[in-house]
């Protein structure tokens, strides 16, 4: 394994036996219903599995959701808390994990981060440099739904949709579906250049699960031979 930029200190990255895969997608995308059939396909062939995902760390992730909820944050201090997420999961988790041998699956990394500071207005290269420490995925999938589908599903979900998920805080409409599928297409074109740069796959998430599934695993067979 290799790191992006300097990486972590006191790590050797050959000493990481284990796999990192990563599905990206936003809310309604089918992460967790993909997340879960990988899983099991890989526990089920005899490799222990550790998931992990945004918001997660012991050390930041309360504090992160209360901030969240008041709308408190500013741009760049929103950008470092949710880094200090990363990194602790990195350190703490990923990395002690991956040196176990075990699969690591990541519900979205640092490609959903770096495209939600940069549509609010971060400089690329800032952000490139602050996700540095990150491990490379040895796969990357990402859910591409239409905007459309992604208000149905959310809608059937949860009767709602997300402040955030809807870019709200950038004032793109006063309704709250336009806004929806404004933010989203912004960073779905975001997604596109981070692909180019990062090398990851993109999925038609607007497919049936079974068949997502079946072009993940084809993926993973391809990349991993498993």
């Amino acid at each position: 394994m290799r790191f992006y930029g300097e990486g972590l200190p006191g790590i050797d990255p050959e000493e990481l036996t284990g796999k990192l895969i990563v599905i990206e997608g936003a809310d309604g995308s089918g992460r967790s219903t993909q997340i879960e059939i990988l899983r099991n396909e890989l526990e089920n062939r005899g490799h222990g599995t550790v998931n992990v995902g945004l918001r997660r760390s012991t050390l930041v992730s309360e504090e992160l959701n209360e901030a969240k909820q008041g709308n408190v944050l500013g741009e760049i201090t929103r950008s470092l808390f949710y880094a200090t997420d990363f990194a602790d999961q990195l350190e703490n988790r990923i990395v002690p994990a991956l040196k176990a041998g075990f699969f690591v699956i990541a519900d979205r990394y640092i490609y959903t981060l770096m495209a939600r500071d940069i549509v609010r207005g971060a400089d690329r290269e800032w952000v490139r440099s602050l996700y540095g420490i990150a491990l490379v995925p040895d796969l990357v999938i990402y859910l591409k739904v239409s905007p459309a589908q992604l208000i149905e599903r959310n809608l059937s979900k949860n009767s709602t949709l997300d402040y955030w998920e809807s870019g709200r805080d950038l004032g793109l409409s006063r309704d709250s579906f336009d806004s929806f599928i404004r933010y989203q297409r912004l960073i779905q074109k975001e997604f596109e250049r981070l692909q180019e740069h990062y090398d990851f796959t993109a999925v038609n998430g607007n497919l049936t699960v079974r068949s997502v599934a079946r072009e993940i695993s084809a993926k993973m067979l391809e990349r991993l031979g498993v």
